[in-house]
This record gives C-alpha cells, structure tokens and sequence, in this order.
C-alpha cells in the first residue's frame, strides 16, 4: 500500500513539472534546428552564392537595355519580321503538338503494349539532346539527301532551309514536353468516372469531351504553354535544318544570334523581349498548378 500511494505522489509530481517544462521545450526546439534562426541564418548563406549567379545575369540584362532602345530596335524591319516569324511558327508548331499529342498521349496513358516503355523513351529523347543533334537528325530524316528526302524530291517538296523547317524543328524539340505533360494528366484521372459516364450511353468521343478534357484541363494548359515556350527559344535544330534567312526562317533567337555580331542594340532588346516572355509564361504555369493544388484540396 505504501508503495503504491509513493508511485502515486511521483507521477503526481511528474504531472506537475510537465506543463512547466514543455514551453522551455517548445522554446528550446523553435530556436533549434533549420527551422530556427540560426538555422535559416545558415541556409541563406549556403543558398546566396548560387542564387545570386541565377539572378544577377538576368538583372543586368534588364538594366543593360535603355528605355527608349526596345521602341526603336522594334521599328527596324528585320526585328519585326523575326517576331512575327517567330509568333506564327511557335503557334503552328504547338497546334500540331496538340492535334498528334494528345490522341498519342491518351494512347500511352490508357493502353498497356509491348515496347511502351521503349517508345516513350526514345519520345524523351528530344527533351535530353542537344540542339544541334536534334538538326543533325532532321536534316539526314528529311534533307535532300536524306532517308525521306529523296521520295519528297520525287513530289518536288523541299523542307529544309524553308518555314516549314522551322515549325519542324521547334515541334522537334518541344512537342515531346507536352506529350510527356499530357500522359502525367491522363493517368491521374480515375476511370471510374469515364466509366460512369460510358454507361449512362456516352460513346467515347463525349467521354473524352465532357469527362476526361475538362479533368485534365488544368495539366494540359500548363503544358501546352511550356511546349510554346521551349519553342520560342529554339535555335539549335532551327539554325542547323532550317538555317539563318531574314524573314524567311530567322526566328528571334536566331536574331539575337546575327544581331549579337551586327547590331548589338537590337540582340539586346530581343534578348530582354525574350526574358519577359519566359517570365510570364512561367508564372503562368505555376498560377495554373496552384489552382489546380487547391482545387485538389477542396
């Protein structure tokens, strides 16, 4: 009996010095770890050389180019002709990726075939080659020389160094990003709502219209945006199949390229007109994840 009031006086006493002690504990660990100061204190040191190389660069670009310089480099004809170029082929080029991604992108999402994990490697391989590989291959594909290009000779088609290579070129290189955007949205779709949906009597084309298109629509914008961003700053593959021809296939980079070595004035502005592009499209992009994120949540 003694023993069990003695176990009972110390976990009483226990009791009473817990809610003194757990604020110095809670103090102690809020002060302690990366979470506290001088754990954030480290970080920030540790991040800020590499921060500052990120950002310092294009921050120099921004103030390098004088207010009145971009209104009188976009006054000269070549510059607009580039932007023009490049707004109609980027355009084209991102219709095209929609039209033969998405059906393909619903194709590897949905169906289990040999050799999909092949395919979809080598349809990444454009998004981890160089750009002067991606030209090197269009061009043996589809030059005159090429492996197609001497039944396109026969019909009297001529691709390289021509508009059309460039809208080749840019889908070369930026189609497989939304293919590959498109195959994530797909797969997170639950079936059972197109299924659901396929037995109340939609035949597959309402499925996918009214079903899985509005599902995936958050993903597929996102993507669709980024594929006409990486287009839009093609230049590898472009000057290698499609070469540098003003107002025929001298896309804004490639602009920038010739400018850089004759008109420094007008690479400059079109390297900032570039820079502001990337940066909204970017926060565009993580805008629509963002929304996406909450309505997750909800």
């Amino acid at each position: 009996m003694k023993q069990t009031v003695t176990t009972t006086e110390t976990m009483t006493e226990e009791s009473d010095q817990a809610p003194a002690e757990q604020p110095f504990r809670q103090r102690r660990h809020a002060g302690s770890g990366l979470t506290g100061f001088f754990g954030r204190l480290a970080l920030v040191l540790a991040s800020l050389p590499l921060l500052l190389f990120f950002v310092l660069p294009l921050v120099a670009l921004a103030l390098r180019v004088p207010l009145g310089d971009p209104l009188a480099a976009l006054a000269d004809p070549s510059v607009g002709q580039a932007i023009e170029l490049s707004l109609f082929t980027t355009l084209l080029a991102l219709g095209l990726a929609i039209l033969g991604g998405t059906p393909l992108a619903l194709l590897l999402a949905r169906v289990r075939f040999p050799g999909r994990a092949a395919l979809e490697t080598l349809l990444d391989l454009p998004l981890v080659l160089p750009p002067a590989v991606a030209g090197i291959a269009l061009l043996v594909a589809f030059g005159r020389f090429g492996l197609l290009g001497g039944v396109l000779s026969a019909f009297g088609v001529t691709i390289p160094f021509t508009g059309l290579a460039v809208v080749m070129a840019q889908l070369f290189v930026s189609g497989p990003l939304y293919i590959r955007t498109a195959v994530g949205a797909f797969s997170a779709i639950e079936r059972d709502l197109e299924d659901a949906a396929a037995v109340d009597g939609a035949d597959p084309i309402r499925v996918f219209r009214y079903v899985t298109l509005p599902l995936a629509a958050a993903p597929l914008t996102g993507g669709a945006v980024m594929t006409w961003a990486r287009a839009l700053g093609e230049f590898g593959a472009t000057i290698i199949f499609a070469g540098n021809l003003p107002g025929v296939t001298q896309t804004m980079p490639l602009a920038i390229y010739l400018g850089f070595e004759q008109d420094l004035g007008a690479a400059l502005t079109l390297s900032l007109l570039l820079l502001f592009v990337s940066f909204a499209v970017l926060f565009l992009v993580r805008g629509i994840l963002r929304q996406r994120a909450g309505d997750v949540t909800r």
